[in-house]
Protein backbone atom coordinates (compact mmCIF):
# COMPACT_ATOMS: atom_id res chain seq x y z
CA UNK A 1 0.00 0.00 0.00
CA UNK A 2 3.05 2.17 0.84
CA UNK A 3 4.60 1.92 -2.48
CA UNK A 4 1.57 2.41 -4.55
CA UNK A 5 1.23 5.22 -2.50
CA UNK A 6 4.84 6.71 -3.20
CA UNK A 7 4.20 5.71 -6.78
CA UNK A 8 1.03 7.30 -7.29
CA UNK A 9 3.11 10.84 -5.86
CA UNK A 10 5.97 10.33 -7.91
CA UNK A 11 3.68 10.46 -10.85
CA UNK A 12 1.29 13.48 -9.77
CA UNK A 13 4.90 15.11 -9.48
CA UNK A 14 6.35 13.83 -13.27
CA UNK A 15 3.25 15.12 -14.45
CA UNK A 16 2.93 18.69 -12.25
CA UNK A 17 6.60 19.39 -13.18
CA UNK A 18 5.88 18.31 -17.30
CA UNK A 19 3.03 20.29 -17.70
CA UNK A 20 4.60 23.57 -16.28
CA UNK A 21 8.20 22.62 -18.11
CA UNK A 22 5.99 22.78 -21.53
CA UNK A 23 4.19 25.79 -19.76
CA UNK A 24 7.38 27.93 -18.82
CA UNK A 25 9.39 26.80 -22.06
CA UNK A 26 6.72 28.36 -24.48
CA UNK A 27 6.37 31.76 -21.87
CA UNK A 28 10.23 31.84 -21.90
CA UNK A 29 9.99 31.89 -26.11
CA UNK A 30 7.29 34.95 -25.74
CA UNK A 31 8.81 36.98 -23.35
CA UNK A 32 12.21 36.85 -24.94
CA UNK A 33 10.73 37.60 -28.27
CA UNK A 34 8.86 41.03 -26.68
CA UNK A 35 11.64 41.87 -24.74
CA UNK A 36 14.96 41.07 -26.59
CA UNK A 37 18.20 41.67 -24.27
CA UNK A 38 16.59 42.69 -21.24
CA UNK A 39 15.27 39.11 -20.96
CA UNK A 40 16.98 37.32 -18.06
CA UNK A 41 16.73 33.70 -18.45
CA UNK A 42 17.87 32.51 -14.75
CA UNK A 43 16.18 35.17 -12.88
CA UNK A 44 12.84 33.92 -15.31
CA UNK A 45 12.90 30.13 -14.59
CA UNK A 46 13.74 31.23 -10.50
CA UNK A 47 10.35 33.55 -10.40
CA UNK A 48 8.79 31.10 -12.44
CA UNK A 49 9.35 28.06 -10.20
CA UNK A 50 8.25 29.54 -7.23
CA UNK A 51 4.90 30.73 -8.89
CA UNK A 52 4.16 27.57 -10.51
CA UNK A 53 5.24 25.50 -7.17
CA UNK A 54 3.46 28.13 -4.92
CA UNK A 55 0.35 25.65 -3.42
CA UNK A 56 3.17 23.35 -2.61
CA UNK A 57 5.27 25.88 -0.77
CA UNK A 58 2.81 27.18 1.02
CA UNK A 59 1.37 23.53 1.88
CA UNK A 60 5.34 22.62 2.58
CA UNK A 61 6.33 25.91 4.88
CA UNK A 62 3.05 26.43 6.92
CA UNK A 63 4.65 25.97 10.04
CA UNK A 64 7.73 27.73 9.16
CA UNK A 65 6.45 30.93 6.82
CA UNK A 66 4.58 33.76 8.18
CA UNK A 67 1.12 33.20 8.04
CA UNK A 68 0.72 36.11 5.29
CA UNK A 69 3.42 34.85 3.06
CA UNK A 70 1.84 31.33 3.21
CA UNK A 71 -1.21 32.82 2.90
CA UNK A 72 -0.05 35.03 -0.28
CA UNK A 73 1.52 31.53 -1.72
CA UNK A 74 -1.71 29.93 -1.13
CA UNK A 75 -3.72 32.38 -3.39
CA UNK A 76 -0.87 32.43 -6.19
CA UNK A 77 -0.81 28.80 -6.14
CA UNK A 78 -4.73 28.29 -6.46
CA UNK A 79 -4.92 30.46 -9.32
CA UNK A 80 -2.06 29.28 -10.94
CA UNK A 81 -3.82 26.09 -10.90
CA UNK A 82 -6.07 27.18 -13.46
CA UNK A 83 -3.75 28.98 -15.12
CA UNK A 84 -2.11 25.87 -15.79
CA UNK A 85 -4.81 23.63 -16.96
CA UNK A 86 -6.10 26.22 -19.36
CA UNK A 87 -2.61 27.26 -20.63
CA UNK A 88 -1.26 23.33 -20.85
CA UNK A 89 -4.51 22.87 -23.25
CA UNK A 90 -4.32 26.39 -25.41
CA UNK A 91 -0.59 25.36 -25.80
CA UNK A 92 -1.33 22.06 -27.40
CA UNK A 93 -3.46 24.21 -30.04
CA UNK A 94 -1.14 27.03 -30.16
CA UNK A 95 1.72 24.55 -31.37
CA UNK A 96 -0.53 22.57 -33.90
CA UNK A 97 -1.18 26.54 -34.98
CA UNK A 98 2.59 26.69 -35.21
CA UNK A 99 2.99 24.02 -36.80
CA UNK A 100 0.73 25.03 -40.16
CA UNK A 101 2.25 28.32 -40.09
CA UNK A 102 5.49 27.30 -40.20
CA UNK A 103 4.73 24.93 -43.06
CA UNK A 104 3.47 27.56 -44.77
CA UNK A 105 6.70 29.50 -44.42
CA UNK A 106 5.45 32.22 -42.63
CA UNK A 107 8.35 33.57 -40.02
CA UNK A 108 8.54 32.82 -36.58
CA UNK A 109 9.00 36.48 -35.43
CA UNK A 110 5.62 37.04 -36.54
CA UNK A 111 3.80 33.91 -35.29
CA UNK A 112 5.42 33.73 -31.77
CA UNK A 113 4.31 36.96 -30.84
CA UNK A 114 1.05 36.59 -32.78
CA UNK A 115 -0.03 33.30 -30.70
CA UNK A 116 1.12 34.47 -27.41
CA UNK A 117 -1.52 37.90 -27.58
CA UNK A 118 -3.88 35.40 -28.61
CA UNK A 119 -3.19 32.83 -25.65
CA UNK A 120 -2.92 35.89 -23.30
CA UNK A 121 -6.03 37.35 -24.13
CA UNK A 122 -8.02 33.90 -24.34
CA UNK A 123 -6.49 33.09 -20.75
CA UNK A 124 -7.63 36.25 -19.26
CA UNK A 125 -11.30 36.04 -20.96
CA UNK A 126 -11.41 32.24 -19.25
CA UNK A 127 -10.06 33.80 -15.53
CA UNK A 128 -12.37 36.45 -15.86
CA UNK A 129 -15.56 34.63 -16.70
CA UNK A 130 -14.80 31.79 -14.53
CA UNK A 131 -14.19 34.37 -11.73
CA UNK A 132 -17.86 35.69 -12.13
CA UNK A 133 -18.79 32.10 -12.05
CA UNK A 134 -17.35 31.44 -9.38
CA UNK A 135 -18.08 34.44 -7.14
CA UNK A 136 -21.88 34.67 -7.97
CA UNK A 137 -23.75 32.43 -7.05
CA UNK A 138 -27.12 31.15 -8.02
CA UNK A 139 -30.05 29.50 -6.64
CA UNK A 140 -31.10 25.97 -7.95
CA UNK A 141 -34.43 24.91 -6.88
CA UNK A 142 -35.71 21.38 -6.47
CA UNK A 143 -39.52 20.66 -6.09
CA UNK A 144 -39.95 16.86 -5.11
CA UNK A 145 -42.78 15.34 -3.34
CA UNK A 146 -42.34 12.24 -0.91
CA UNK A 147 -45.63 10.28 -0.19
CA UNK A 148 -45.48 9.77 3.36
CA UNK A 149 -47.29 12.03 6.46
CA UNK A 150 -44.83 14.49 8.02
CA UNK A 151 -47.34 15.18 11.27
CA UNK A 152 -49.58 18.37 9.96
CA UNK A 153 -46.68 19.73 7.66
CA UNK A 154 -47.50 20.12 3.91
CA UNK A 155 -44.35 21.34 2.57
CA UNK A 156 -40.97 21.72 4.08
CA UNK A 157 -38.52 24.57 2.40
CA UNK A 158 -34.74 23.10 2.91
CA UNK A 159 -31.81 25.45 2.15
CA UNK A 160 -28.65 23.24 0.95
CA UNK A 161 -25.57 24.58 0.24
CA UNK A 162 -22.42 22.16 0.01
CA UNK A 163 -18.55 22.44 -0.18
CA UNK A 164 -18.27 26.21 0.96
CA UNK A 165 -14.40 25.34 1.54
CA UNK A 166 -13.89 28.60 3.84
CA UNK A 167 -10.64 29.58 4.62
CA UNK A 168 -7.48 31.05 2.77
CA UNK A 169 -9.81 31.72 -0.35
CA UNK A 170 -13.41 31.76 0.42
CA UNK A 171 -13.77 34.20 2.99
CA UNK A 172 -15.82 36.24 4.92
CA UNK A 173 -17.42 38.20 1.95
CA UNK A 174 -18.01 34.94 -0.22
CA UNK A 175 -20.26 33.57 3.24
CA UNK A 176 -21.98 37.48 3.58
CA UNK A 177 -23.22 36.11 -0.02
CA UNK A 178 -24.43 32.90 1.34
CA UNK A 179 -25.82 34.41 4.63
CA UNK A 180 -28.03 37.10 3.04
CA UNK A 181 -29.39 34.75 0.15
CA UNK A 182 -29.92 31.81 2.29
CA UNK A 183 -31.71 34.00 4.85
CA UNK A 184 -33.97 35.96 1.92
CA UNK A 185 -35.29 31.94 1.34
CA UNK A 186 -36.82 32.05 4.53
CA UNK A 187 -35.81 28.69 4.82
CA UNK A 188 -37.01 25.92 7.65
CA UNK A 189 -33.89 24.29 7.72
CA UNK A 190 -30.48 24.52 6.55
CA UNK A 191 -28.68 21.54 5.86
CA UNK A 192 -24.49 21.62 5.19
CA UNK A 193 -23.39 18.50 2.85
CA UNK A 194 -19.90 18.83 4.23
CA UNK A 195 -16.51 20.95 3.36
CA UNK A 196 -17.81 23.31 5.45
CA UNK A 197 -13.87 24.86 5.51
CA UNK A 198 -10.89 24.05 3.59
CA UNK A 199 -8.11 21.87 5.32
CA UNK A 200 -7.17 23.94 7.83
CA UNK A 201 -9.53 25.48 10.59
CA UNK A 202 -6.73 28.14 11.55
CA UNK A 203 -8.58 30.70 8.74
CA UNK A 204 -11.76 30.19 9.98
CA UNK A 205 -11.12 31.06 13.79
CA UNK A 206 -7.92 34.09 12.74
CA UNK A 207 -10.85 35.35 10.32
CA UNK A 208 -13.62 35.01 12.43
CA UNK A 209 -15.84 33.76 10.04
CA UNK A 210 -17.58 32.00 12.86
CA UNK A 211 -19.31 35.57 13.34
CA UNK A 212 -20.88 35.67 9.76
CA UNK A 213 -22.23 31.92 9.68
CA UNK A 214 -23.92 32.84 12.93
CA UNK A 215 -26.33 34.72 10.96
CA UNK A 216 -27.86 31.78 9.04
CA UNK A 217 -31.24 30.81 10.69
CA UNK A 218 -33.80 28.45 10.13
CA UNK A 219 -36.57 27.47 12.88
CA UNK A 220 -35.94 23.27 12.30
CA UNK A 221 -32.15 24.37 13.14
CA UNK A 222 -29.05 23.77 10.44
CA UNK A 223 -27.07 20.66 10.38
CA UNK A 224 -24.24 19.71 8.63
CA UNK A 225 -21.72 16.62 8.23
CA UNK A 226 -18.24 15.79 7.86
CA UNK A 227 -16.45 15.91 4.16
CA UNK A 228 -12.96 14.68 2.88
CA UNK A 229 -12.11 17.94 3.05
CA UNK A 230 -12.30 18.19 7.55
CA UNK A 231 -10.68 15.32 7.36
CA UNK A 232 -8.14 16.18 5.42
CA UNK A 233 -7.14 19.19 7.73
CA UNK A 234 -7.11 16.72 10.67
CA UNK A 235 -9.09 19.42 12.88
CA UNK A 236 -12.26 17.83 13.18
CA UNK A 237 -12.47 18.16 17.02
CA UNK A 238 -11.98 21.59 16.13
CA UNK A 239 -14.24 21.92 13.70
CA UNK A 240 -17.37 20.47 15.42
CA UNK A 241 -16.59 22.85 18.37
CA UNK A 242 -16.51 25.57 16.54
CA UNK A 243 -19.96 24.65 14.44
CA UNK A 244 -21.21 24.15 18.03
CA UNK A 245 -20.56 26.99 18.93
CA UNK A 246 -22.50 29.40 16.08
CA UNK A 247 -25.35 26.69 16.85
CA UNK A 248 -24.60 24.64 14.20
CA UNK A 249 -24.78 20.56 15.15
CA UNK A 250 -22.34 18.80 12.98
CA UNK A 251 -24.05 14.83 12.34
CA UNK A 252 -21.33 11.96 12.52
CA UNK A 253 -22.99 8.58 12.08
CA UNK A 254 -25.90 9.89 13.76
CA UNK A 255 -29.61 10.45 13.08
CA UNK A 256 -31.78 13.58 14.51
CA UNK A 257 -35.82 13.19 14.84
CA UNK A 258 -37.12 17.00 13.87
CA UNK A 259 -40.32 18.24 15.76
CA UNK A 260 -41.43 14.39 15.64
CA UNK A 261 -42.05 14.48 12.03
CA UNK A 262 -38.63 14.21 10.07
CA UNK A 263 -35.30 11.96 10.19
CA UNK A 264 -32.17 13.81 8.99
CA UNK A 265 -29.25 11.16 9.07
CA UNK A 266 -26.00 12.45 8.51
CA UNK A 267 -23.23 10.24 8.08
CA UNK A 268 -19.41 10.25 8.33
CA UNK A 269 -17.33 11.02 5.01
CA UNK A 270 -16.71 8.30 2.76
CA UNK A 271 -12.66 9.24 3.75
CA UNK A 272 -13.69 7.89 6.96
CA UNK A 273 -13.38 4.25 5.91
CA UNK A 274 -9.81 4.53 6.25
CA UNK A 275 -9.92 5.48 9.83
CA UNK A 276 -9.73 3.22 12.73
CA UNK A 277 -13.05 4.70 13.71
CA UNK A 278 -14.59 3.98 10.35
CA UNK A 279 -17.76 4.84 9.38
CA UNK A 280 -21.22 3.11 10.05
CA UNK A 281 -23.45 1.26 6.82
CA UNK A 282 -26.60 3.50 5.99
CA UNK A 283 -28.80 0.61 6.43
CA UNK A 284 -26.86 0.35 10.69
CA UNK A 285 -28.10 4.11 10.97
CA UNK A 286 -31.17 3.57 9.95
CA UNK A 287 -31.98 1.03 12.50
CA UNK A 288 -34.32 3.33 15.09
CA UNK A 289 -35.60 5.21 12.13
CA UNK A 290 -39.13 4.87 10.99
CA UNK A 291 -38.95 4.54 7.66
CA UNK A 292 -43.44 5.68 7.59
CA UNK A 293 -42.26 9.48 7.79
CA UNK A 294 -39.52 11.10 5.96
CA UNK A 295 -35.99 10.13 5.90
CA UNK A 296 -33.61 12.61 4.67
CA UNK A 297 -29.49 11.44 4.34
CA UNK A 298 -26.60 13.56 3.77
CA UNK A 299 -23.39 12.44 2.48
CA UNK A 300 -20.72 14.77 0.95
CA UNK A 301 -20.03 12.20 -1.69
CA UNK A 302 -22.48 10.24 -3.76
CA UNK A 303 -21.61 6.61 -3.69
CA UNK A 304 -24.19 3.72 -3.79
CA UNK A 305 -27.82 5.92 -4.54
CA UNK A 306 -28.90 2.07 -4.64
CA UNK A 307 -28.12 1.16 -1.09
CA UNK A 308 -29.66 4.87 0.20
CA UNK A 309 -32.45 3.84 -1.84
CA UNK A 310 -32.70 0.53 -0.62
CA UNK A 311 -32.15 1.39 3.09
CA UNK A 312 -35.49 3.67 2.85
CA UNK A 313 -34.58 7.31 2.25
CA UNK A 314 -36.44 9.50 0.88
CA UNK A 315 -33.62 12.33 -0.41
CA UNK A 316 -30.28 11.70 -0.40
CA UNK A 317 -28.21 15.09 -0.68
CA UNK A 318 -24.01 15.31 -1.43
CA UNK A 319 -21.62 17.22 -2.82
CA UNK A 320 -18.08 16.77 -3.38
CA UNK A 321 -17.95 16.77 -7.08
CA UNK A 322 -17.91 20.30 -7.47
CA UNK A 323 -19.20 19.27 -11.27
CA UNK A 324 -15.85 19.33 -12.40
CA UNK A 325 -15.29 22.98 -11.38
CA UNK A 326 -13.47 23.93 -14.43
CA UNK A 327 -14.71 22.05 -18.53
CA UNK A 328 -13.59 19.52 -18.88
CA UNK A 329 -12.97 18.04 -15.22
CA UNK A 330 -16.91 17.37 -15.57
CA UNK A 331 -16.21 14.66 -18.26
CA UNK A 332 -14.13 12.59 -15.37
CA UNK A 333 -16.56 13.44 -12.41
CA UNK A 334 -19.67 11.80 -14.80
CA UNK A 335 -17.48 8.67 -15.59
CA UNK A 336 -16.39 8.49 -11.58
CA UNK A 337 -20.42 8.85 -10.25
CA UNK A 338 -23.52 7.53 -11.15
CA UNK A 339 -24.79 11.19 -10.42
CA UNK A 340 -22.26 14.14 -10.48
CA UNK A 341 -24.28 17.00 -10.74
CA UNK A 342 -28.06 17.96 -10.37
CA UNK A 343 -31.24 15.34 -10.23
CA UNK A 344 -31.69 11.68 -10.14
CA UNK A 345 -34.87 9.49 -9.40
CA UNK A 346 -33.93 6.06 -8.06
CA UNK A 347 -36.68 3.81 -6.73
CA UNK A 348 -38.41 6.53 -4.34
CA UNK A 349 -34.94 8.30 -3.64
CA UNK A 350 -34.89 11.32 -4.68
CA UNK A 351 -31.15 11.72 -4.91
CA UNK A 352 -29.76 15.70 -5.16
CA UNK A 353 -26.19 16.31 -5.86
CA UNK A 354 -24.69 20.00 -5.63
CA UNK A 355 -22.06 21.06 -7.75
CA UNK A 356 -20.90 23.39 -4.32
CA UNK A 357 -21.13 27.14 -3.19
CA UNK A 358 -17.40 27.67 -2.74
CA UNK A 359 -14.17 26.12 -4.74
CA UNK A 360 -11.55 23.87 -4.22
CA UNK A 361 -8.06 25.76 -5.13
CA UNK A 362 -8.67 28.23 -7.71
CA UNK A 363 -11.97 30.40 -7.24
CA UNK A 364 -12.61 29.75 -10.78
CA UNK A 365 -15.61 27.95 -12.32
CA UNK A 366 -15.72 27.38 -16.11
CA UNK A 367 -19.22 24.91 -16.97
CA UNK A 368 -20.41 25.20 -13.19
CA UNK A 369 -21.83 27.25 -10.63
CA UNK A 370 -21.23 28.25 -7.45
CA UNK A 371 -24.69 27.51 -6.16
CA UNK A 372 -27.14 27.24 -3.33
CA UNK A 373 -29.89 24.87 -3.17
CA UNK A 374 -33.47 25.76 -2.40
CA UNK A 375 -35.28 22.14 -1.80
CA UNK A 376 -39.39 22.12 -1.55
CA UNK A 377 -40.45 18.66 -0.34
CA UNK A 378 -44.26 17.98 -0.62
CA UNK A 379 -45.65 15.65 1.80
CA UNK A 380 -48.86 13.18 1.25
CA UNK A 381 -50.91 12.98 4.28
CA UNK A 382 -53.52 10.53 5.13
CA UNK A 383 -56.17 13.47 4.62
CA UNK A 384 -54.65 14.75 1.23
CA UNK A 385 -54.90 11.00 0.11
CA UNK A 386 -58.53 10.93 1.01
CA UNK A 387 -59.44 14.05 -1.13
Amino acid sequence: MKRRAVMSIVIILLIVFGVNGYIGWHAQLFLADQLGSSFHSGLYWIVFWIVALSYLLAWIGARVLPASVSRLLKIVGSYWFAIMEYGFLLLLLTDLAAGVLHLASVSSQTYIPMLGWIDIGLLLIVMLRGSYNARSPIIRKYDITVPKKAGDWEQLRVAVASDIHLGSIVGNRHLRRLVEQVNRMKPDLILLPGDVIDDDIKPFIHYDMGTTMRELKAPLGIYAVLGNHEYIGGHIPAFVEQMKKIGIRVLMDETVHIAERLYVVGRKDKAAERSVDGRKPLIALMDNVDTREPVIVMDHQPYHLDKAAEAGADVMLSGHTHRGQMMPNHLITKRLFELDWGYLRKGNLHAIVSSGYGTWGPPIRIGSRSEIIELTIRFINEERKEE
